[in-house]
């Protein structure tokens, strides 16, 4: 902690730093903040317990749109914060207001969690001064980075996980550890991912955020954290020891052979739209940061569905976001995986592979070699861009998603896309040189019904998020077995149950990359919400205590069998050529398919040949029972089958089976 005098606090000029931000140098602190069209940046200082600003000092210097200066005697510990004079002209797109205290955008640490105001949005003629309502920055050691210049190993099962409802319930876990990184840690939690066979953690976001301003006067608050005002500062009620915390982690987790991915928001912070708060970009140069319409400098662009759209062609905010990039992996992180990652590619014309952020990422020896995985649209025009992203970029895959469920749903004439999923996706990846680990699989994440909820729910249940059930997808190829909602009716359990198993079975028998949302095998369920973004409560945090034990034992031995067979993870598309064929596709009775009979199929078989295995994955979503005529030149031997029979030549209703050459 700092304890200089107060009376000593004294900024002097310095040269340009290399590093934005705070940056420990030789003396003191030395500074450094983009700002194009404000005049002067003020840095703001704080007492050792952050509540009283005991300092007010202008930048003193200038090279081009960056403002800077030299803090001497100042070290690590020190809590300050910024403001800017600049024009207040909204039609230009300038935000300017030195009443509003802003955070740092290159801050490591904040003291504090982020609290929606309605002072945070007031005018400057209000003369609200917000000092109050924002947290501050810290001075932060700068360890050196872990380097990581080698290609990271491709995933081989993701497991995409919110830190707080993971561990809030986890009777194993101490009271203290629950909701945050640490409780990651504890014995319990790795025994878990080890016996699931996970093979990265995607931790959905963890950098700091601040509640959407509507949902405080409505009791609730936002549980996922994909509204960042800070790109480098962890939320402090996740990791209260700051960076620390997240690269204690990572160590522990590569100990035990597990990468951690991080969910990235890049694409809007929580400043939202001109209605919005002033706490760090906006009130920094919101002309530059944030994207407007050509023809109309005060509109801000909304193709986020968050008010407005960071602007991610700029150098200034290219830069920044590389440097976030750049910072998590030096705390040890294997990649990200973007959210809205359309934006990332977004230029004044469109979507281009050529954007510069992705040529930016793509040239450093480092990023380049980390896991990175788009979330490949968002809702502005021409936003779905799945199999657009450049290598290596693997993808969220939708398509597979809506196929497979519309398949077991039972939607005519989906055999012939489910084959195409299984098969690796080669309609969307195949073009551009990219192979099946492009393709992230997914049934389930935690933007919708979870598992559980998509065969117990034919239509949304939001009501709970105060927005009259107007939120959330409309069409998420859900279905009701029995009923809708919960049931304690054995037959109507037993079918929810089997199709469960067979959409599991699906997920881990395609090629591609499968992921799985933790609780999906625990049998978690959000009571038909499938928008559960503000729903941070008991109810909503996943229930150990009634754990469905044999589900998890079925994820645990589909992973296994993904791990020990090549031959269902081979990185290379499906096409039915070769001698013998890479793949054939067969009627139960035996026989090959035709082209005109993928239209009425409810059954279907996939024969598998590699250089040293040969297996069969066997499908039927029909409500009966059919039997089974494996190729009579193999001796054959199931593996796992989603559903029990004794038979292993008939093949059950509504299942999935899996036979190995013998």
């Amino acid at each position: 902690m700092n304890t200089l005098p107060e009376r000593r606090w004294q900024i002097a000029p310095c040269d340009l730093p290399a590093q934005m931000g705070a940056t420990l140098v030789d003396g003191g602190v030395a500074f450094a903040v983009f700002s194009r069209n404000g005049d002067t940046v003020y840095l703001c200082l704080f007492d050792e317990a952050g509540e009283r600003e005991i300092a007010r000092l202008p930048l003193p210097c200038r090279s081009g749109d960056i403002h800077h200066g030299l803090l001497p005697g100042a070290g690590p510990g020190l809590r300050y914060a910024l403001r800017v004079e600049g024009p207040f002209q909204p039609a230009r797109g300038h935000r300017f207001d030195a009443t509003k205290l802003l955070v740092d955008p290159y801050a490591r640490r904040i003291d504090r969690p982020f609290r929606w105001d309605p002072a945070l949005a007031a005018p400057p003629s209000a003369g609200i001064d917000t000092a109050p309502l924002v947290p501050r920055s810290i001075v932060t050691e700068q360890p050196a980075g872990v380097p990581h210049l080698s290609r990271q190993p491709k995933p081989g099962f993701i497991y995409e996980l919110g830190v707080k409802s993971f561990t809030m319930r986890h009777p194993a876990i101490a009271e203290p550890l629950r909701g945050t990184l640490a409780a990651l840690t504890a014995k319990p939690v790795l025994d878990h991912l080890a016996r699931l066979g996970v093979s990265h953690v995607e931790l959905m976001p963890i950098a700091a955020w601040m509640d959407e301003r509507h949902l405080p006067s409505l009791g609730l608050a936002n549980a996922w954290g994909y509204n960042p005002v800070n790109f480098f500062a962890l939320d402090p009620r996740l990791a209260p020891g700051g960076d620390h915390d997240l690269r204690q982690l990572c160590a522990v987790y590569a100990e035990a052979g597990i990468g951690v991915i991080l969910d990235i928001v890049l694409n809007h912070t929580a400043e939202s739209d001109e209605h919005g708060a002033t706490i760090s970009l906006r009130g920094l140069d919101n002309a530059v940061y944030y994207r407007h319409a050509s023809d109309d400098p005060g509109r801000l662009i909304n193709d986020t569905g968050c008010g407005h759209t960071l602007a991610l062609d700029r150098a200034p905010v290219v830069r920044m976001a590389t440097d976030a990039l750049r910072h998590w992996r030096g705390c040890g992180v294997a990649g990200f995986r973007f959210d809205l990652g359309t934006v990332m590619g977004r230029l004044e014309t469109g979507f281009s592979q050529d954007a510069p952020l992705f040529a930016a990422i793509l040239q450093d020896p480092d990023l380049a070699n980390a896991l990175l995985i788009a979330e490949p649209w968002d809702i502005g025009p021409g936003g779905y861009r799945l199999g657009e992203f450049p290598a290596p970029f693997a993808e969220w895959n939708g398509r597979y998603r809506d196929d497979v469920r519309r398949f077991w749903r039972g939607d005519a004439a989906m055999a012939g896309s489910l084959a195409t999923r299984l098969a690796g996706s080669a309609d969307l990846f195949g073009a551009r040189h990219r192979g099946p680990d492009a393709s992230i699989n997914f049934i389930a994440a935690h933007d919708g019904f979870t598992l559980a909820d998509l065969v117990g729910y034919a239509a949304k249940h939001n009501q709970a998020n105060g927005e009259d059930n107007r939120d959330g997808d409309n069409d998420s190829h859900s279905w009701n077995n029995g009923r809708e909602g919960p049931s304690d009716e054995p037959a109507i359990a037993a079918a929810r149950d089997r199709d469960i198993r067979a959409l599991l079975a699906t997920l881990f028998l395609s090629r591609g990359i499968p992921m799985l949302t933790a609780g999906d095998e625990l049998g978690r369920t959000q009571f038909g919400n499938n928008n559960a973004y503000a729903q941070d409560n008991a109810a909503f945090w996943l229930d150990w205590d009634h754990a469905e034990e044999n589900r998890i034992g079925f994820v645990a031995e589909l992973a296994r069998l993904r791990r020990e067979h090549p031959l269902l993870t081979a990185e290379t598309f499906l096409t039915g050529k070769g001698t013998p064929p890479d793949a054939v596709w067969l009627k139960p009775d035996g026989t090959p398919i035709v082209d005109h009979e993928w239209q009425g199929l409810d059954a279907l078989c996939l024969v598998l040949t590699g250089d040293d295995e040969t297996m069969l994955i066997a499908i039927n979503r029909g409500h009966q029972a059919v039997s089974l005529t494996l190729p009579e030149d193999q001796k054959w031997r199931r593996l796992a089958s989603s559903a029990a029979c004794d038979d292993a030549r008939a093949l059950p209703a509504r299942s999935v089976s899996l036979y190995h050459r013998a």
